[in-house]
């Protein structure tokens, strides 16, 4: 099979709260390019594209009752998501500045890659992960 895959297109993230989630993303310099509502089971669910540069996240929001099995469920939600920086010290700095969550009290080092990565999270409202990451 020769699958041609030109680009990550977005990431789906369920979110609880559309109202709290999108200014989140806003903070980290993402800008909504979409928002628009759909139908699930006869009600009414919301979701908001939200872009940076060449990454796009989907966030959505699904009706009732559906809305209280986000943060219950096991499978099916994204791990965390991983953002390249340049600058793992400066980036991790800035965002604890700022007064993100991050679990880690300093940016950790994995033996992944030729010569290692560094990365550390950030926590977001539903506590999706967030992870910023350099490749050394």
């Amino acid at each position: 099979m020769d699958l041609k895959i030109n680009h990550l297109q977005h990431i789906g993230l369920p979110i609880v709260n559309l109202e709290i989630s999108q200014p989140f993303y806003e903070r980290l310099g993402f800008k909504m390019v979409m928002h628009s509502t759909f139908m699930h089971e006869g009600a009414e669910g919301k979701v908001s594209m939200m872009k940076r540069e060449g990454i796009i996240i989907e966030l959505y929001q699904m009706p009732e009752p559906e809305l209280s099995c986000v943060k219950q469920r096991k499978d099916g939600r994204i791990d965390h998501i991983a953002f390249d920086v340049s600058d793992i010290d400066g980036t991790f700095a800035l965002l604890k500045k700022e007064g993100f969550t991050i679990p880690e009290e300093h940016p950790v080092y994995l033996n992944f890659w030729e010569k290692g990565c560094r990365y550390f999270n950030v926590l977001g409202p539903d506590d999706e992960r967030l992870e910023f990451c350099q490749i050394l």
